[in-house]
């Protein structure tokens, strides 16, 4: 990949007036802004609908994406809403925090009435995205609008011929249900044309989006109701043993993958799964990359003290990928538990792993310390599990700042933000990512999310300006000294 560095910042994060970050103007606003700063790339977190919780990384499909997105002044635009459909709403008052409850109760209304007006207009280009995405949007549609019939409970409580998929039951439904189901769907198709958009302009501007997907999905989601043959069926789950983000370890409670079932279909579900995220997404993070090469199994009804390692499909599942995607560019998430078996895989794969610096400090020969870096990596100040850079520093115990005061010169409140974003740019890492909330040097309110916290998290929004001029212009300049400018 080539030499350059970029910003981290969710969608969900940019400003707007109708409570969540948007595909519009906001989105646009902040391209020039990277352009302008002469950064290479923009990464977003996973952009599918998320479920309780709203966290990105448990979504209730693999393939589908977020509506929270959609911009509503591009609709209105385009004809398909009037300003009077959703500007009187209140989708909450905090320009800094997102309201998944005002989301919740109030956007698919506003986008209904854009199905309503639009189905005709887009018949055609509606008609040809159904047919190139028939492997997934029906089966999501369908569980979108069965979800809200049996009243928003997980499909393992609706009825039982429909949990078990009985052909004349889901045909009754589908017929029922016609009219909800397309408007579903025609959502999807509107969150597409809006994406696409977006991320031609940021290519124009030799800006390059890096988009990330979660290993797992959510115990509750469309691909575990319709393709339950995907999945292991003791009723395990995935999670993580005790590490630096969780002294107990995680109980991520997302189902585990049957690999023998996708090893003997030749990873099928899990190309098209590329393909699709690389049609998307000019560079693809891939989280917990590790769990390929053995993923941490807590037994039904367990914690975490009670798991154990098992062997994942290792390089079998990425030489199926490359059959199909030939040299497919992807970062390889590669934090947590890391041994030399990890190692191996990695280096077998290819893929640049993450260098977080907030994790250099704690030990004196440490593989995220600068001086250790491969070339074939990806540096960040902190990721959206870390706290922010600056509040990370206030709580950090006395030998850390010595350390790092030793390694870049007197550290302070006021300066160690942009002494560490520097490090990161100086680095021989060929990409730096950068979370938007160090580049603004903000405190601990900022924080993104935190792992052990099931709730309250994702909620972190930037204010309008708050990316101004002298901060576009010190990012400009630490870019270019740093050869990392186009």
């Amino acid at each position: 990949m080539k030499r350059g560095s970029g910003i981290l910042l969710h969608i969900s994060s940019l400003p707007s007036p109708y409570g969540i970050g948007t595909l519009g103007k906001a989105a646009y606003d902040f391209v020039d802004r990277l352009h302008a700063a002469k950064q290479s790339y923009w990464q977003v977190l996973p952009c599918t609908p998320t479920g309780y919780a709203d966290s990105p990384y448990s979504g209730t499909s693999a393939f589908a994406y977020n509506p929270y997105f959609i911009d509503f002044d591009l609709l209105e635009e385009d004809g398909l809403l009037r300003k009077s459909d959703y500007e009187a709403l209140n989708f909450g008052k905090d320009e800094s925090s997102v309201d998944y409850e005002a989301l919740f109760q109030l956007k698919h209304g506003v986008l209904e009435k854009a199905y309503e007006r639009g189905i005709e207009k887009y018949a055609h280009e509606f008609s040809a995205f159904k047919y190139e995405n028939a492997g997934w949007l029906f089966d999501y549609a369908l569980f979108v609008v069965l979800k809200k019939h049996f009243h928003y409970l997980p499909y393992g409580q609706w009825a039982p011929d429909i949990v078990e998929r009985e052909p004349a039951a889901i045909m009754e439904l589908t017929q029922r249900y016609n009219r909800e189901i397309e408007a579903i769907q025609f959502t999807q198709f509107l969150y597409e044309r809006q994406w696409f958009a977006l991320k031609e302009y940021a290519n124009k501007n030799g800006i390059q989006m890096i988009g990330d997907i979660p290993i797992y999905v959510a115990l509750d989601s469309a691909e575990t109701w319709a393709h339950p043959e995907y999945f292991l069926k003791d009723g395990s789950v995935a999670g993580t043993p005790p590490d630096y983000f969780c002294d107990e370890g995680q109980l991520w409670g997302n189902p585990l993958y049957d690999w023998d079932y996708m090893r003997e279909h030749h990873y099928e579900w899990w190309v098209r799964r590329m393909k699709r995220s690389l049609h998307l997404y000019d560079i693809l993070r891939i989280d917990h990359f590790r769990g390929f090469e053995a993923y941490f199994k807590i037994p039904k009804g367990g914690v975490p003290k009670d798991g154990e390692w098992v062997k994942g499909p290792g390089g079998a599942l990425f030489d199926a990928i490359k059959t199909a995607l030939p040299m497919p560019p992807i970062i390889a998430e590669d934090l947590g538990a890391i041994d030399d078996a990890v190692r191996g895989f990695l280096d077998y794969c290819g893929f640049p792993g993450l260098k977080v610096l907030q994790f250099a400090f704690d030990e004196r020969n440490s593989d995220y310390l600068p001086h250790n870096y491969p070339r074939n990596s990806v540096v960040y100040t902190g990721t959206h599990d870390n706290d922010t850079t600056l509040h990370w520093f206030k709580t950090s115990p006395p030998e850390t700042k010595r350390f790092l005061a030793g390694y870049i010169g007197k550290a302070t409140e006021k300066n160690v933000v942009r002494k560490l974003i520097r490090l990161a740019m100086m680095s021989v890492a060929d990409i730096s990512i950068i979370p938007m909330q160090d580049i603004l040097e903000l405190d601990g309110e900022a924080r993104m999310n935190y792992p052990s916290k099931a709730l309250g998290n994702w909620k972190w929004r930037m204010k309008k300006g708050a990316f101004d001029k002298e901060k576009i212009d010190w990012l400009r300049s630490v870019t270019e000294i740093y050869g990392r400018a186009e």
